[in-house]
């Protein structure tokens, strides 16, 4: 281990034998800084210290050389959190120069021992260490004599100023700007008239709601210190809608805990003081299109994207490195990036010219990589306008396997997978294909693929309705090992796929009342993806479903409604469901039943099967409310019959419950029964704790119903108090208490039929209880399911 940290003293910095002895720029300037950083180096040579404080400061070299100016207060508590003795015999340093006299940090620059001048340096002529002290020597010694007293000065004000009374407030880096403006070392005259007026002109490109007004603006940073600001923000988080072809286009991949980076805000603050000094920066501009887009600013986030594909061509970074044929594929991939910018944001219209933009220029070129991206993003647009897009993408996924494009290809498949799932393919097929691309992956190490095929696998069996499938793999995506490992340990768990896997689980667990880990999820949701993500929408959504769901099986209609905006917001469809939930709860049928029927409209029209189900059994609940049982049967086989279709076992096995109801109440028990039976077992081994309590309800007063309190039919009877005991103890689970006063109820009458006073008085008491604590005129059992 010391062999890797040591190895920025004594490895030489080398590519293919090529030593690299522009590490430090040429540009970069002598500042106070800098000089402390290099006193740190002299007291790491020339004191004594412990092999792991050693290795700390080794660890630390390169972050202090690369990274931009601290304040002295901040450099020496960072030295101090690796070694004490060392940060003491640093400042002892700093505070013989800046308290003494110019001769004294020109005996500092004397006596550094460089690669040089001593035959026994530590440093190595070409390692990090090596290069940074050469050149602050070159540095340092064509500084004319103004320019070193300028340099002295400033030295003398960074020291002082760490140690002045806090009433300035931040007093030190800010005022060094124009004292240090003319040590450029590609200039030898004074141009700080010169930097003052492109100063006054350089004002921040943008002025949106992440500026911050009253901060102070910090210093000018050099090229390579923005560059290493810029690495270390792209690295701690962020989606990468990539310009370059190998590197997938539709990957929105958040490469680490966001927490960890800078917020929104602060980050905006320092882009715009980089672009203020560095207006030409083309990553800079990237990044804070990157940046724009955690907020969802469309002005912003449009116009940065454009300045960072002007700055890159003007550069000419891209003619260099590939030819020619560079200009022409930055113009590919800026229309390519425009497309999908406009995708994100639904606007389809100009996502559409921007992407026929970009396949009339990848033609033209013939590059075949751009092309197989502009059709990918065809397929997904047309997804996204409600089209059927099965023919493009397998054009997309065969195009992608001709040209040994296997994130494309797989993607393409995915894609597929999810169409065949909504348009009634039968789990295996569905399952063989995620399979055939799960080999794939692993053998391209695609981990952000894995991710998603496990959350997709985990979304179908979710929608099959097998629970304990899609809660196992759930589980398995949550403990798996990322194949990318992220800094400082921590893994990849931040993607989209985490954050559906999770949403899934809370909705497992709320379904089996266990809230208190509901909690939990939802906790670390919030967490893992704040509120400015772009996958908060997700547990946002996810949240308010499960509150608007126990709301509604506890009988708090009045919590319940407010919710239902709050869903809107994120989701029209499900929040027109659930307004038509609560004024049905309400009693104000024709409402519910005008709102159900525009919805069953829509959700026809963009093909939303599952929606289209749940819809006609609400309408075949409120045919119930006036009696129109006969009328509600067509609904529910029509209803059954689509579930099956599209093997949604929940949804048919909820139809076969309200399919029993009806025959129960047109006076056939025996057949309802007959056609329950076919529903409990599914319902009891995925099903929640509500359709469980429902079932079991629903089997007892069919039991009741066919015994009939005839003496050669008590066996049902007998088993109707068992079923109701255990319909009970689901709805007690719930705190449901509607439905337990309506189980009370039929207990007492159970008992009293089959002569039971001590039960009867019982269930009776407890009916009564319930009955006044509720305040409210209990609905006929006979009338809900």
């Amino acid at each position: 281990m010391a062999s890797v940290h040591e190895s920025l003293y004594f490895n030489p910095m080398m590519t293919n034998g090529v030593v690299h002895a522009n590490v430090f720029g040429i540009k970069d300037w002598v500042t106070p800084y800098k000089i402390s950083v290099l006193a740190l180096l002299y007291e790491m040579t020339a004191s004594k210290i412990t092999l792991p404080e050693r290795r700390r400061l080794n660890k630390l070299i390169l972050p202090l050389q690369q990274g931009p100016d601290l304040t002295l207060g901040q450099f020496l508590q960072t030295v101090e959190e690796c070694c004490s003795q060392t940060a003491y015999a640093v400042k002892l340093r700093l505070h013989e120069m800046a308290d003494g006299e110019l001769k004294d940090m020109e005996y500092f620059f004397s006596t550094l021992p460089t690669p040089f001048t001593a035959f026994d340096s530590e440093a190595y002529k070409t390692s990090v260490v090596g290069l940074f002290m050469r050149h602050m020597l070159l540095a340092y010694n064509k500084l004319s004599f103004s320019q070193v007293y300028k340099l002295y000065r400033s030295l003398q004000h960074y020291y002082h100023s760490h140690y002045a009374k806090p009433t300035d407030g931040q007093v030190g880096l800010p005022a060094l700007a124009a004292d240090d403006s003319d040590m450029d070392l590609t200039s030898t005259e004074d141009t700080v008239g010169d930097r003052v007026d492109k100063e006054e002109m350089d004002t921040p490109l943008h002025e949106s709601e992440l500026r911050s007004e009253n901060t102070p603006s910090r210093g000018p940073l050099s090229q390579k210190q923005a560059e290493y600001f810029l690495a270390r923000q792209v690295t701690i988080y962020f989606l990468a809608l990539t310009v370059f072809e190998n590197i997938p286009l539709q990957a929105y991949l958040l490469k680490n805990d966001e927490n960890k980076a800078l917020k929104p805000a602060a980050l905006q603050e320092e882009l715009n003081n980089m672009l203020k000094f560095n207006p030409d920066f083309a990553e800079a501009h990237y990044l804070n299109y990157l940046n724009s887009m955690r907020v969802q600013d469309i002005f912003l986030s449009a116009h940065s994207l454009l300045h960072y594909f002007d700055r890159l061509i003007l550069s000419g970074n891209e003619g260099k490195s590939n030819g020619d044929e560079g200009y022409g594929r930055s113009l590919r991939y800026a229309a390519l990036n425009l497309a999908s910018l406009h995708c994100r944001f639904g606007h389809y219209r100009q996502a559409d010219l921007a992407l026929q933009e970009a396949i009339r220029i990848a033609q033209e070129s013939n590059d075949h990589v751009c092309l197989q991206h502009c059709l990918s993003w065809l397929y997904t647009l047309e997804q996204m306008k409600g089209s059927d897009s099965t023919v493009l993408t397998e054009d997309s996924v065969k195009m992608a396997a001709h040209f040994c494009l296997p994130y494309l290809a797989s993607l393409g498949i995915q894609s597929l997978v999810q169409q065949g799932a909504t348009q009634g393919k039968t789990a295996h097929k569905l399952m063989d294909a995620l399979k055939d691309t799960d080999i794939l992956h692993w053998k391209h190490s695609l981990s952000e693929l894995i991710e998603i095929s496990l959350a997709q696998t985990t979304s179908i069996w979710r929608m099959y309705g097998k629970s304990t499938m899609a809660l196992q793999q759930g589980q398995l995506l949550l403990n798996i090992s990322s194949l990318e490992p992220v800094n400082f340990g921590v893994q990849q768990n931040n993607t989209e796929a985490f954050a559906v896997a999770l949403c899934h689980l809370a909705e497992l667990h709320a379904e089996q009342g266990l809230y208190s880990a509901v909690s939990e999820i939802i906790q670390h949701l919030k967490e893992q993806f704040p509120p400015h993500t772009q996958h908060a929408k997700l547990w946002m959504l996810c949240d308010l479903k499960i509150q608007f769901e126990r709301h509604m099986n506890e009988g708090k209609y009045h919590l319940a409604e407010p919710l239902v905006t709050a869903i809107s917001a994120l989701n029209k469809t499900e929040g027109l469901y659930r307004k038509a939930q609560v004024l049905k709860a309400l009693n104000r049928s024709t409402e519910a039943y005008r709102i159900l029927q525009q919805l069953q409209v829509h959700c026809e029209k963009t093909k939303c099967t599952e929606m289209v189900i749940r819809v006609m059994l609400s309408t075949a609940e409120l045919h119930w409310e006036s009696s129109g049982f006969s009328t509600a049967l067509p609904l529910l086989l029509q209803a059954l019959a689509l579930a099956r279709q599209h093997h949604l076992q929940s949804l048919a096995s909820e139809a076969i419950l309200h399919l029993a109801f009806t025959q129960l109440m047109l006076g056939v028990p025996e057949q309802a029964l007959t056609v329950l039976h076919e529903a409990i077992e599914p319902v009891l081994a995925h099903g929640a704790v509500m359709d469980k309590g429902r079932t079991m309800l629903l089997a007892a007063r069919c039991q009741m119903a066919v015994a009939g309190f005839r003496p050669n039919r008590q066996g049902q009877a007998v088993l109707a108090v068992d079923t109701l005991n255990e319909a009970a103890a689901y709805f007690s689970k719930l705190n449901c208490k509607e439905r337990l006063r309506d189980v009370h109820y039929l207990q007492a009458q159970l008992h009293h039929a089959l002569g039971q006073t001590l039960q009867r008085n019982k269930s009776a008491m407890l009916f009564r209880l319930l009955d006044q604590e509720l305040q409210s005129p209990a609905p006929p059992v006979s009338m809900q399911l």
